[in-house]
């Protein structure tokens, strides 16, 4: 089946691959030709475990190529995902407009019948704007149909979560659409699950905001167990064999971040006030991951009345290990606080510093070991449970730091060994 995909995102440009890989005949389509020419040569432009071989070997069987000429792309095209960015706008609602621009491209290329799907995460009943809006467009008599789509890749595993999903939502308005799909995604041989449009688009948002959830929850719950003298580890691990609750996303830190909960929470929560409904429970999964960000800047402000002149060391940039995304990254509103206060920062991460440059060019010094970041620092601020920082012994916080003092975001070490070695540790709800 000829596809072809809008946006070289982590959504498209991993949902491109994973179809070539199975056989269909992918182009992919961006508007930056310094990227589609590096992706012609099988070189990622988004740090993805997997997925550079996955690029090379589809392109040298020919099943996959890259292109900024979108009417080239889209005419003969069966298929057409759209995967474009949904970026927050300033009162929390989705930005849709790189959807429309699509969209409108796409209405003035196709020159056959084809179904048009949403991949992109938009809010319940854009699917059904978007098939009204492109047919007002089209510049040749076809039918064109739109359907619903949502991804549910986590960044870090996203070519292992496309290739083994736990399912694949369809959200459609007629049976040709659903067959169309179906043969799409029939040899993932994975579970298929069939819904109209709205169903399938609310599917994507309560699937995250659950999960945003999870995570503000049981950070409410680590605070509150510092407070009475219990674990957080020790809680959520009697949690965990409760199979109603489940063993993921129980872990404490210094909130979430990422392309998708932050704004998905958000988007959703503004999507409800429109229909004059407030999502209590969202709206607090919001409140508490914002302040729990700055949960540990604020609890050394209680040791250190300023950071003016300190040496701060910073573990870990990205959102999340596996990943050199920053978006809504808690190191970032941390960093930014520090060097207001006049903090001289020395930052690690394994693969997100050349990102990180673009947002702090001034003020931070970049070093290429965790140990070169802690070397005659006066405190420690981990935000990144990346295995290599995981990987540093008690021996090395002394060994390296002028006075070993250490906020762990991420609850990376043991309380007990880090105390044992006379080290001044804080961590999460322990």
């Amino acid at each position: 089946m000829k596809i072809a995909i809008a946006g070289t995102g982590y959504v498209g440009l991993v949902t491109g691959a994973c179809l070539a890989n199975v056989g269909h005949n992918v182009i992919c389509v961006d508007i930056d030709c310094d990227k589609i020419l590096k992706m012609k040569k099988g070189i990622s432009p988004i740090y993805e475990e997997g997925l550079e071989e996955l690029l090379q070997k589809n392109i040298d069987n020919k099943r996959l190529d890259f292109t900024t000429n979108y009417k080239l792309a889209y005419a003969k095209s069966d298929v057409i995902f759209i995967g474009v960015g949904t970026p927050e706008r300033s009162d929390g609602s989705a930005n849709l407009d790189f959807v429309y621009n699509v969209t409108e491209e796409i209405a003035g290329s196709i020159e056959k019948d084809c179904i048009v799907v949403v991949k992109s995460t938009v809010p319940i009943g854009t699917n059904d704007k978007i098939e009204e809006y492109l047919k007002s467009k089209l510049t040749h008599q076809v039918h064109v149909e739109v359907a619903s789509n949502p991804e549910f890749l986590s960044q870090g595993t996203a070519v292992k979560d496309t290739i083994n999903a736990s399912r694949i939502v369809i959200g459609v308005e007629s049976n040709n659409a659903e067959s169309v799909l179906r043969e799409v995604f029939e040899p993932f041989k994975l579970p298929i699950l069939v819904m109209n449009r709205k169903s399938a688009e609310m599917v994507k948002y309560a699937s995250n905001d659950f999960l945003a959830l999870k995570i503000s929850f049981m950070n409410d719950i680590a605070n509150l167990c510092e407070v009475v003298k219990a674990n957080i580890d020790d809680v959520a691990l009697g949690m965990s064999y409760d199979e109603r609750i489940g063993k993921k996303f129980l872990s404490a830190g210094v909130g979430y971040g990422g392309s998708c909960f932050p704004k998905d929470t958000k988007a959703l929560h503004w999507l409800a006030s429109q229909y004059d409904y407030e999502l209590k429970t969202v709206k607090a999964a919001i409140e508490v991951n914002e302040k729990q960000k700055y949960k540990l800047y604020h609890k050394a402000l209680e040791k250190f009345a300023s950071f003016s002149e300190l040496t701060v060391a910073i573990l870990g940039l990205t959102f999340k290990p596996g990943t050199d995304d920053l978006r809504e990254a808690p190191s970032i509103p941390n960093v930014k606080a520090l060097i207001e206060q006049g903090a001289i920062i020395n930052a690690y991460d394994p693969i997100g510093i050349e990102n990180y440059k673009k947002l702090f060019p001034n003020g931070v010094n970049y070093v290429s070991s965790p140990t070169g970041a802690l070397k005659d620092s006066d405190l420690c601020f981990i935000f990144t449970e990346w295995q290599e920082i995981k990987n540093l012994s008690p021996k090395d916080f002394k060994k390296h730091m002028k006075q070993p003092i250490v906020y762990d975001g991420r609850n990376c070490y043991s309380v007990n060994k880090m105390h044992e070695a006379n080290i001044e540790y804080y961590s999460i709800g322990r």
